[in-house]
């Protein structure tokens, strides 16, 4: 038996080997000379010798790479790590965040400022915008006072940009840069040797926007920032590599011993999984790494946990998981091809899950996930919206793996990546500045119909076009049709997110990821519809509302004809429905909703008699269970008995009355109010078929008034 040297509180790797194979050396698994050959050419820095004295230097280079010290920097005074400073640095009411770096404004006009200074040399720090309104960013002095109207840039010795406004702050005030919007990210930097502050939006210079600052003894400036009520930002000091770095330092230290030594470990990852061994002919097998594959191999095993030993600790950093492990997970994917095509992120992930220890990659996994969303919400848009499909491609390989992705959304109990949180990954940002975007490019002119009917449709014919308008017309549709293929590339991937998500078949001995995530899902609804005691910065905003819905009323769908197809007899997505009763017969809980027309209870009360003349139908709740969306996706097993109970719940209880075929309920009517009810109550398999009770009104018995309802 071979053990993996680890420290004590890590368990040990062992590896049972036979004793049968005469051939062996002291290690058990290769003759000495292929045993040297491998372990050379997997840590190429150490010489070549026997394997036990290979395994050794290895260790000890990985040990002297931990000595490596970061020198001081002279120019900064302060502690490390650099967060804000909620204790004494600030003024007015505001949220900061756990980590000390997200703030939320939550009065008038509130300052907070960091609790590192500097005062020689070039410094930066970047602040990612949440939210695109009244903020003030920049630097200050500890001598400023602010208040509940005067804030960062409005006292002598503090200097603001203002994307709100478009202007530039120090006691007076005058245009400068450009709007930035949610999305965006700001980098503020001091030259303390020349005494000018230059600001930049997403890594574009908006120029110098101040000399001649004041510097000298006893002169030291923080960043600091003053926001209006429900503004948010999040800074980033150094805590995690610059999305735009140059030449000015980050206020705070970058890990710079464990960053080398994560990368050099990283290669000794790369270097076994393009590195194998052929024991018939003794010799080393080199292959592409990409079509690796996690086997029983005793001396790839026992390598890879004496490399995990040393890189495990590193991957619970947030510096290192989104600098070093992300940016070789996104590198897997760079080839292009579908996310199926690229296995190699699933063997690493079962790699991970088998090496570690729990709580470290549970922390690496936390970590990796908020990296990719704080990269999707913060890249710049591009016409071919590369940076997106980039990181929505390495998200859905990750939500590929089963262990990993029922870690994600049942064990964090923090919440750290819930749904609220993620609806940011099916949102696609508006770009504000056209020409940044591409947009000139890839629609070059603009088009509009110059004559309309009454339903707004062009009524002119294409011959009655000048040879101009033609020309301006096709123009602009082969532009539009070019955005809208790209953007349906990124659609896509959003909802197969959602699919995975909504998965019912997990092999897992626990709950289902569809039950996992409706629950949350119901919980998000509670908490956005009824505002009750929700700090309003707490909720979605709504076009980020919007396009989850989209994406989720699309995954639905698609789940629901997948279900169609293997139970003919039932309903398509197209042709289901909700009668409109259910939307007040109380029959479904919708949590007090706001919407129109008042709360239920004010229906109820003030048009009691209208609601009793229509509801010709009631429904029982068990038709609610018979068709909600857990129906249309069993195990193999208890599939067959229930579906066809489901298929003639769905096809005959709730077949479209004729009465109800009309062009404006018929649109009302459709998948959309059927998808809401289905996702409202998250629920198991029913135990046992129960029968659906439904009674209508005789067509003779229906008045016009009921018909055209």
């Amino acid at each position: 038996r071979l053990v993996s040297h680890r420290p004590s509180s890590r368990h040990p790797f062992c590896c049972k080997l036979s004793a049968k194979r005469p051939s062996l050396c002291l290690s058990g698994i290769v003759n000495e000379k292929l045993l040297s050959d491998y372990l050379h050419q997997v840590f190429p820095s150490t010489k070549q010798g026997p394997a036990v004295a290979s395994i050794k230097s290895t260790e000890m280079t990985l040990t002297d790479v931990c000595l490596f010290s970061d020198q001081s920097v002279e120019g900064r005074l302060g502690p490390q790590p650099v967060v804000l400073d909620h204790t004494s640095g600030f003024e007015g009411l505001l949220f900061v965040d756990d980590d000390l770096l997200g703030v939320i404004g939550h009065s008038n006009f509130s300052s907070i400022r960091a609790t590192t200074c500097v005062y020689k040399g070039k410094w930066a720090y970047e602040v990612l915008i949440s939210s695109q309104g009244l903020m003030q960013i920049g630097w200050c002095t500890l001598s400023c006072r602010f208040n509940q109207e005067e804030g960062v840039g409005d006292t002598p010795d503090s200097y603001a940009y203002d994307g709100n406004r478009v202007r530039k702050w120090n006691v007076t005030t005058t245009n400068y840069g450009k709007s930035w919007a949610a999305g965006d990210v700001v980098s503020c930097l001091i030259d303390l040797d020349e005494g000018t502050i230059t600001f930049c939006l997403n890594g574009q210079s908006l120029g110098t926007a101040f000399t001649n600052i004041k510097t000298g003894p006893g002169v030291a400036y923080f960043p600091a920032i003053s926001l209006s009520f429900k503004e948010s930002v999040a800074f980033n000091f150094g805590s995690r590599p610059l999305r735009y770095p140059s030449r000015y330092l980050p206020l705070q230290d970058p890990p710079t011993a464990d960053l080398m030594k994560a990368h050099k470990l990283l290669g000794y990852i790369k270097n076994v999984l393009s590195t194998s061994t052929d024991t018939q002919e003794e010799k080393l097998v080199e292959k592409d790494s990409a079509v690796w594959r996690l086997h029983g191999d005793p001396t790839v095993l026992i390598t890879l946990a004496h490399i995990f030993n040393h890189f495990a600790p590193l991957m619970c950093k947030v510096y290192l998981v989104e600098d070093v492990l992300m940016n070789f997970l996104l590198g897997i994917l760079e080839g292009g091809g579908s996310v199926d095509e690229h296995p190699l992120i699933q063997q690493l992930l079962d790699l991970f899950w088998l090496l570690m220890e729990d709580h470290e990659v549970n922390e690496c996994l936390k970590q990796l996930m908020m990296s990719l969303l704080r990269a999707y919400r913060f890249s710049p848009i591009i016409p071919d919206l590369g940076f997106q499909i980039h990181y929505l491609r390495l998200t859905t390989a990750i939500l590929r793996h089963e262990k990993s992705r029922n870690f994600l959304f049942v064990s964090l109990t923090d919440g750290t990546f819930d749904v609220l949180r993620s609806v940011v990954f099916f949102y696609i940002k508006t770009p504000l500045r056209v020409k940044e975007a591409g947009l000139e490019e890839l629609i070059p002119t603009t088009w509009w119909p110059t004559h309309f009917d009454k339903e707004g449709k062009d009524e002119r014919e294409p011959k009655d076009e000048s040879s101009d308008e033609r020309l301006r017309r096709r123009a602009y549709e082969r532009g539009c049709q070019r955005l809208k293929k790209r953007i349906e590339v990124v659609e896509e991937l959003q909802v197969q997110i959602l699919r995975l998500l909504l998965n019912n078949k997990d092999k897992t001995t626990g709950e289902a990821s569809r039950y996992i995530f409706l629950n949350k899902f119901r919980k998000f609804l509670q908490e956005n519809a009824s505002n009750r005691g929700q700090h309003p910065t707490a909720l979605c905003p709504p076009e980020y509302m919007v396009c989850f819905l989209h994406r989720l009323i699309t995954a639905v769908r698609s789940y629901w004809d997948e279900g169609n197809r293997t139970s003919p007899a039932s309903l398509s997505s197209e042709e289901a429905y909700v009668p409109p009763q259910l939307f007040y017969n109380g029959k479904v809980d919708y949590f007090d909703l706001q919407r129109l027309g008042g709360l239920l209870s004010h229906l109820k009360k003030t048009l009691k008699d209208d609601l009793a003349s229509k509801a010709n139908i009631i429904i029982d709740p068990a038709e609610i269970q018979a068709t909600s969306m857990d129906d249309l996706d069993e195990d193999e097993e208890s599939g067959a008995a229930q579906r066809p109970f489901g298929a003639a719940a769905m096809g005959a209880a709730l077949a479209r009355p004729s009465w109800l075929s009309s062009p404006t309920l018929g649109r009302a009517n459709r998948f959309l109010s059927t998808a809401a009810v289905s996702l409202m109550t998250p629920r198991r398999p029913l135990s046992q078929p129960e029968k659906v009770k439904v009674r209508t009104l005789a067509v003779e018995q229906r008045t016009e008034e009921d018909s055209e309802f």
